[in-house]
């Protein structure tokens, strides 16, 4: 019997693991693991959680059709998951293990953990990348070390893949006679270890949903995305990494579908296209650090000299960050947004991120984690990377400059308030003039409904850079 673990690849197509396993002959089985308190402890969102359970559920249909049983296992932890996994694999008569290799470090742990659990009853295991176009290490310096600066790592993927390229793996035909599969809902265990089940409406699951959201975004919006892509209130994105971020189309599969789309695979910003591809190569390039600095799971800066810094730890202005009541409109609205929807569109994300570290001076840490508990797309190599880019402490991080002003990102990137007055009700009659500076209006009006602006960003901005310069003394 071979046996296919499936994490964060919860698909049929493109799946290396799957399509290995079911290479010749002999019965193949799947396992997907529940862990709820790892989970937990990881900071993953209930969202992000119902939407991968609710995948599952339709994995499970999906595999049962083909004739592979889905099996399920419950363990709080991944310290329970080796010697779980042993009793089934005794259980099944499994001799081979198939899955896609983890990237971050909890989860590589637990992996060589299983592989010597199942050593010892002769189970080989066979690991794959599913998780990235290039394997993490293919894509290095001439002295064989990670880039540190995105750019030139950019030059090196494409150069890489034109001289690899890549392969689409087929999802597997039918094994035998269909088999039946108990829904999720309907197991006591699962739904009394996770709560309520229910997906959220806005969150569809399944390939064919994916596949229809990506050539949606490839005929509609991928030549003006380098236009449109910062645009909030604009639908300029594929909105497509919730289902990344779940394995539920894999980035080959993105790479494939704009080269068909254009007739080409772009090289230079000069080409359509080029701009959504160099955005799949940043997850490219977040990836293959998570891998190759493994420090990068363990709450460390990628510049270990800005573990000095003296970030606050203040809990109120945290909780005004949270919140949404900071007193700078697009900064409230993106908060709001994504405590309501789970989802935050990304130049959003680099201005509420370099608010919360750059002018209330927070440390980075309680954002990621923030975002983590809040985010259906919730990605440990993206968010710790997009935080400590923001932060300074990145790879790619230019603290010096890279200071967002709120207002006028807001000014340029929702210039009529749109996307403000969606989500901050208290401004949704508010004139387009007023809108990014809202309170002479206000004050105007005899109304004290919205809070007045936390900090002054010209001394929090002189205060950041001069946290910064504190480093070279």
């Amino acid at each position: 019997m071979k046996l296919v673990w499936f994490r964060n690849d919860l698909r049929l197509a493109d799946n290396p693991a799957l399509r290995h396993a079911c290479a010749g002959d002999g019965p193949v089985a799947a396992l997907f693991i529940i862990s709820p308190t790892q989970w937990r402890q990881h900071k993953m969102a209930p969202i992000r959680q119902r939407f991968m359970l609710a995948q599952v559920d339709e994995l499970g249909r999906e595999l049962a059709v083909l004739g592979i049983p889905l099996h399920l296992l419950r363990v709080e932890t991944f310290a329970e998951a080796p010697a779980a996994l042993a009793n089934l694999c005794r259980e099944q008569g499994v001799t081979q293990l198939y899955a896609n290799q983890a990237i971050e470090i909890d989860e590589q742990r637990r992996d060589h953990a299983v592989s010597a659990a199942l050593a010892e009853q002769a189970v080989s295991c066979h690991w794959f990348n599913g998780c990235c176009v290039l394997p993490p290490g293919r894509v290095l310096t001439g002295s064989g070390e990670m880039f540190k600066v995105f750019t030139p790592f950019s030059r090196a993927w494409l150069k890489a893949l034109d001289e690899e390229g890549f392969v689409i793996h087929r999802a597997p035909t039918p094994r035998g006679e269909s088999l039946p599969w108990q829904p999720l809902a309907e197991r006591e265990w699962v739904d009394a270890a996770l709560g309520e089940l229910t997906p959220d409406p806005r969150w569809l699951v399944g390939e064919a949903e994916a596949r229809r959201r990506l050539n949606d975004f490839l005929e509609q919006a991928v030549l003006d995305y380098g236009e449109t892509r910062d645009f909030p209130a604009i639908a300029g994105t594929s909105v497509l990494s919730p289902y990344l971020a779940a394995g539920i189309i894999s980035p080959r599969q993105c790479v494939a579908a704009l080269q068909q789309r254009l007739g080409y695979r772009p090289q230079s910003k000069a080409q359509p296209g080029f701009v959504w591809l160099n955005e799949l190569i940043w997850r490219e390039f977040y990836r293959h650090l998570l891998v190759l600095i493994p420090t990068l799971s363990m709450n460390r800066p990628f510049k270990p000299e800005t573990a000095a810094l003296p970030w606050s730890w203040d809990p109120d202005a945290f909780a005004a960050w949270c919140e949404g009541r900071t007193g700078y409109p697009i900064v409230d609205a993106a908060m709001r947004c994504l405590n309501a929807t789970g989802w935050m569109h990304n130049r959003l994300r680099m201005i509420v991120a370099s608010f919360l570290t750059k002018d209330l001076h927070i440390h980075w840490r309680l954002g990621e984690d923030y975002f983590m508990s809040r985010l259906i797309d919730g990605d440990l190599a993206a968010n710790n990377g997009g935080w400590q880019w923001a932060a300074g402490t990145g790879a790619d991080a230019a603290p010096y400059f890279r200071v967002f002003n709120p207002t006028t990102q807001g000014q340029r990137f929702d210039p009529q308030g749109e996307f403000i007055r969606t989500w901050v009700t208290e401004l949704a009659d508010i004139p387009a003039a007023y809108v990014h500076q809202p309170h002479d209006w206000l004050r105007l009006k005899g109304r004290q409904d919205y809070p007045a602006p936390m900090v002054d960003h010209a001394v929090a901005r002189v205060r950041a850079i001069e946290m910064f310069r504190s480093l070279e003394k």
